[in-house]
């Protein structure tokens, strides 16, 4: 092991590319301490230290930009903006047909729907930093916090509350966004790969240690050995799982064209148990925190009883610790987990591939059996999988009823699938370019 990672630093190519990578990574934590204009930063990191946690509906976007959401930066969005135009611009290969069109043409079709993602990374930015600076201005950030309400209140200064104030920081904020989709990119492109992965493995890894600080504060040395070997488990488990595939086992038959013969081999499809990756878990908090906003937007006035279905939702659907709560989640993740894997993988466009190329299951009959048995395979090795997903995604909430963490709690929900995810993908394309230059990688 220790001599394939000096072989790593050994081979000038791979050397500046994980140079190179470093260092836009470090650019990018950087920007995440940046404050945007007229924000008071003092007051800001008052409140920040003084929370025991973001609100809900801010948890899974402060977790993506690294903490610099609730910090008021100029990479206060982070990745999010990006992530969520690029499930949308997948999602719409369903209802519009030009873009299942261009999805199907290769290279030119992929460039085209890229630079879709691109406009509307930057019109999503320009929506979430106005609601983002409207709810700073509004004091409800904090909502939480256990700082003096007057400074949380007042986090932007006079000057941006003015409208030329506001439209600065607008900009500043979306501009952030823009760098970093364009930093990502750079990774992909001159760096070891996964630019997008690598910068929200980035943002997840950056609040490890604050994590694991405030748990000692909190709960004492014996909590938190106690918490890093239930999170060495949960990492292991989650390495088993997202390595586990079922391979179907697929022949082509022998054909000739030409004078050359083709086919005759044997291969296999993989599906995976988890072929949704963490896109379920995203859905699910994304929909839970549709009614806190209602309620937020609907909250009474200081002294004055809320509406009986407003003080329902807060009763019930803004605590992670409510078991309706945890109930809703969990049934909200398996579901979104089938819908996503029923349009990421379409049972009768690969049987219909399998048949033009001369390629059959054996045992089964090539053309609709084919799909039947695909689709077959596919719903019940997608149950555990969404029930995987749910378990992991339920740990953080857990942890804050056992032992009062927040729910960035870092070994469970989607923090802990992405880290692996992108862990294991990252060491996959180190190795294959250490392969390339050595005949021998980093796994064996």
């Amino acid at each position: 092991m220790f001599s394939a990672v000096a072989r790593i630093f050994r081979t000038p190519d791979l050397r500046r590319k994980i140079a190179f990578t470093i260092g836009i990574v470090a650019l990018f934590r950087i920007g995440s301490f940046i404050p945007a204009p007229f924000v008071d930063f003092d007051n800001v990191t008052a409140c920040v230290n003084g929370q025991a946690g973001a609100s809900g509906l801010y948890t899974l976007v402060n977790l993506f930009s690294g903490g610099a959401l609730l910090k008021l930066s100029i990479f206060a969005l982070g990745i999010m903006p990006y992530i969520t135009a690029s499930i949308i611009v997948q999602l719409l290969r369903v209802v519009i047909p030009r873009f299942d069109t261009l999805y199907k043409e290769g290279q030119a079709g992929q460039a085209k729907l890229t630079q879709y993602t691109r406009y509307l990374t930057i019109a999503l930015g320009i929506l979430q930093s106005t609601t983002l600076i409207t709810v700073a201005r509004s004091g409800a950030l904090f909502s939480g916090s256990g700082t003096a309400s007057a400074e949380c209140s007042s986090i932007i200064t006079a000057d941006g509350s003015t409208w030329y104030g506001i439209l600065l920081m607008v900009i500043t904020m979306t501009a952030g966004t823009g760098l970093i989709m364009w930093m990502g990119e750079l990774i992909t492109e001159r760096g070891i790969g996964n630019g997008m992965s690598l910068l929200i493995f980035t943002s997840i890894a950056a609040q490890f240690p604050s994590a694991l600080i405030s748990i000692f504060q909190q709960r004492g040395i014996e909590t938190l050995i106690l918490v890093i070997l239930i999170g060495i488990l949960i990492v292991a488990a989650v390495i088993f799982v997202e390595q586990s595939q079922r391979r179907i086992p697929v022949q082509y038959a022998k054909r000739m064209v030409g004078r050359r013969t083709y086919g005759g081999n044997n291969t296999y499809i993989p599906i995976k148990v988890n072929m949704a990756g963490v896109v379920p878990v995203i859905f699910a908090s994304s929909l839970l925190y549709l009614p806190a906003l209602i309620a937020q937007f609907n909250a009474p006035p200081a002294g004055k009883a809320a509406q009986p279905w407003v003080q329902w939702i807060t009763d019930y659907l803004t605590r992670g610790d409510h078991p309706l709560y945890m109930a809703l989640y969990f049934l909200l993740i398996v579901g979104f987990t089938y819908f996503y894997v029923a349009i990421t993988f379409n049972p009768e466009e690969v049987a219909d591939n399998m048949k033009k190329y001369g390629g059959f299951i054996p045992g089964i009959r090539a053309g609709r059996p084919t799909a039947e048995y695909l689709d077959y395979v596919l719903t019940r090795v997608t149950l555990p999988g969404s029930i995987y997903l749910g378990l992991i995604a339920l740990i953080p909430l857990i942890a804050l009823v056992a032992i009062n963490a927040n729910q960035n709690f870092p070994f469970g929900g989607t923090s802990i699938l992405i880290m692996v995810g992108v862990g294991l993908e990252t060491v996959k394309q180190i190795d294959s370019q250490l392969q390339q230059r050595h005949y021998e990688g980093l796994l064996r």
